[in-house]
């Protein structure tokens, strides 16, 4: 998750007023960073406070924060205690496992979908496959980070690149991280 927050900010990519959902969140580290600079890259020359309350409606990015029943309560709680009070309600912490109950998303809503260290357990992929299509657009940007460490990872690789159109947008060697960034169809779009 680390890798990818650094790679957010370094490349930055414009999250304001941009719907973002996380998906496997786990501690909510990435959901609670990208909330944070959406609101950091909004706040560039403001000064005024009461107009900064004005723009957190309408300017910084919505972040869902998802994970499956059982991490919910851990990350609700890591979130009020890492996000000031006026951007806590950009930061929606739902359930979400993947596969199922999709239709408490709305099909190709989200702008980006994130996801660290997800792809790890083989028996998920089908799953998360699905959730990816469920949720993605035409425009949606998914940035997955993941270490390969297995046959199985390239398999998750081969299996995504079936339906999405993927590039590796950044390595890091340091934590052997790399960046994949999918999108539908044979887009390469800029953020």
């Amino acid at each position: 998750a680390v890798v990818l927050c650094a790679y957010l900010e370094m490349e930055g990519i414009d999250l304001r007023d941009r719907s973002v959902i996380e998906l496997g969140a786990g501690t909510g580290l990435l959901g609670i960073v990208v909330t944070l600079l959406g609101e950091l890259l909004m706040l560039t020359g403001a000064k005024e406070p009461a107009g900064v309350r004005a723009l957190y409606s309408t300017c910084c990015a919505r972040v869902t924060i998802t994970d499956r029943a059982a991490a919910l309560e851990f990350l609700e709680s890591n979130v009020q205690a890492n996000l000031p009070p006026e951007l806590r309600p950009r930061a929606v912490v739902k359930e979400l496992t993947w596969g199922k109950d999709l239709d408490n998303f709305p099909p190709g809503a989200f702008d980006f979908v994130l996801g660290a260290d997800i792809v790890y357990l083989e028996e998920t992929f089908a799953e998360l496959l699905q959730t990816l299509e469920h949720l993605c657009s035409e425009r949606t940007v998914i940035l997955l980070s993941c270490r390969i460490r297995y046959e199985r990872d390239l398999k998750f690789l081969k299996m995504l690149r079936d339906r999405f159109s993927v590039y590796e947008v950044h390595y890091d060697s340091s934590k052997d991280v790399h960046i994949y960034k999918a999108q539908r169809g044979s887009r390469k779009d800029d953020f």
